[in-house]
């Protein structure tokens, strides 16, 4: 994540939950249905306090998040949380069954490393979930504005955009939403 987009979270923390909505559930669901194997291990990158991961059921619900104020907050929900830097996670190859990236990408300054090592972490027929903001949109224009009036340093991409990188990276991917947030699903091979 962006250092100066980490410490605004670290500051954010204690209300980030309050001021920001509820992930959209269905939006979720839909996306991990693509998956080729049941979802029981699912890590959230990026994932803050854990909404994405307190919005799906899941064995197992792990937040990576570098700021410790947001992991403080997940594990008060009582999800594992482990401190990491999206583009290098500390976990072993094929241990996971899903990964959600949900209204984070966008902060993310490794997009790249982050798509390359979600699919690593990925046991084959697993999905990988990443709901962003359309820039194209109006609405996705004007929070890329404020984004930047508060000092983030947030770079957002169009759903062709993340679909195409996906790809490239080996995800076979399908865009599950669109609109103002969209959302990009993309599955590992079965072998």
């Amino acid at each position: 994540m962006n250092a100066g987009d980490v410490e605004q979270f670290e500051w954010a923390a204690p209300l980030y939950d309050h001021l920001t909505p509820d992930v959209d559930a269905a939006t979720l669901r839909d996306a991990l249905a693509l998956a080729d194997r049941p979802i029981e291990r699912v890590l959230d990158v990026g994932g803050g306090t854990g909404r994405a991961a307190r919005a799906i059921h899941a064995d197992q619900r792990i937040v990576a998040d570098p700021a410790l104020g947001m992991l403080e907050r997940a594990r008060a929900h009582d999800l594992d949380v482990v401190r990491a830097d999206s583009a290098t996670l500390p976990l072993r190859d094929a241990t996971v069954d899903a990964v959600l990236v949900v209204d984070a990408l966008h902060h993310i300054a490794d997009r790249h490393g982050t798509l390359r090592d979600a699919h690593r972490v990925l046991r084959p027929g697993g999905v990988l979930a990443v709901v962003e903001f359309d820039p194209t949109t109006l609405r996705g224009r004007l929070l890329a504005a404020a984004e930047h009036l508060v000092g983030f340093d947030s770079t957002f991409q169009p759903p062709g955009h993340l679909r195409d990188d996906m790809e490239r990276r080996g995800f076979d991917t399908t865009i599950t939403d669109r609109g103002f947030t969209y959302t990009v699903a993309g599955t590992t091979p079965s072998t």
